[in-house]
């Protein structure tokens, strides 16, 4: 009987360390990030730099919080996110998209106001942009995109039964796909575009005149997570101080920079 009763203390005492494990530290945010510039990428000593990282570390200032920024498989984001692996979806994360599956993202996460505009694109080698001049020129094409992003859903619908889509497991890694001849085009955030796009390995590179409609930024939390109300008004904080438009004039963003109070509650 003794050994039972010290068996099941030690399976107890076993769970517990690792229901520990995997809870957060309070006092520190650990946001799910991709290589992503200009919201989040490194610097040349290699560290996390862009938009959302020096947002997010503003924030963390203001609730007296540590943040972490944790490199994930953007398809893997709410399995990231639902294992406590990560506390924020914090990377450019298009809010108002659906999954591939067709689940809108709105009901996988609790988000935060959105805080930034942005629109999907087409990225074609140059000596093919003429085309590209409408979506129904994607038909039967084969696309690149990052696996589990808003430009994936995108692609499959615009490519259809006929068309194929090559998954990578990050934005700046379609680039590659387009301009080795593996795919005719990516579909990705035009913020990422705009910076990649027609210098360094890139030159050949541009983006097609085709209007894929637009979407907004947020930052994703599990839901029922109360740190989520906080990030919203540290959110406003910084705005109404205009520390986050400077950050935006940073980084080239200040026209795309529209907090709404009413998305994501």
């Amino acid at each position: 009987m003794k050994k039972f009763t010290i068996a099941v203390l030690v399976i107890f005492l076993l769970g517990m360390v690792i229901f520990t494990s995997c809870s957060r530290n309070e006092g520190t945010l650990i946001c799910g990030v991709t290589e992503y510039e200009p919201m989040n990428f490194r610097d040349a000593r290699g560290n996390w730099t862009g938009f959302d990282t020096e947002f997010a570390l503003l924030v963390g200032k203001k609730l007296g919080m540590k943040v972490e920024f944790q490199l994930i498989e953007w398809s893997n984001k709410f399995i990231e996110l639902d294992s406590r692996s990560i506390d924020a979806i914090w990377n450019g994360f298009t809010a108002t998209a659906n999954e591939p599956d067709g689940t809108p993202r709105i009901n996988l996460c609790d988000m935060t106001y959105s805080y930034m505009l942005n629109t999907q694109c087409v990225v074609v080698r140059a000596e093919r942009a003429s085309e590209f001049t409408s979506a129904a020129a994607l038909a039967g094409k084969t696309l690149a995109v990052e696996a589990g992003s808003a430009g994936e859903t995108k692609a499959r619908n615009l490519a259809g039964e006929n068309g194929q889509i090559i998954g990578a497991p990050a934005q700046i890694n379609t680039f590659m796909e387009v301009k080795a001849g593996a795919s005719d085009g990516a579909i990705i955030d035009l913020i990422l575009a705009q910076q990649i796009t027609g210098s360094g390995d890139y030159t050949d590179l541009v983006i097609a005149d085709i209007d894929l409609g637009n979407e907004v930024f947020a930052i994703g939390f599990r839901s029922g997570d109360p740190l989520r109300d906080r990030v919203n008004q540290a959110m406003l904080e910084l705005y109404q101080e205009g520390k986050l438009m400077e950050i935006a004039l940073k980084y080239g963003l200040n026209e795309r920079l529209v907090i709404d109070t009413t998305f994501g509650q």
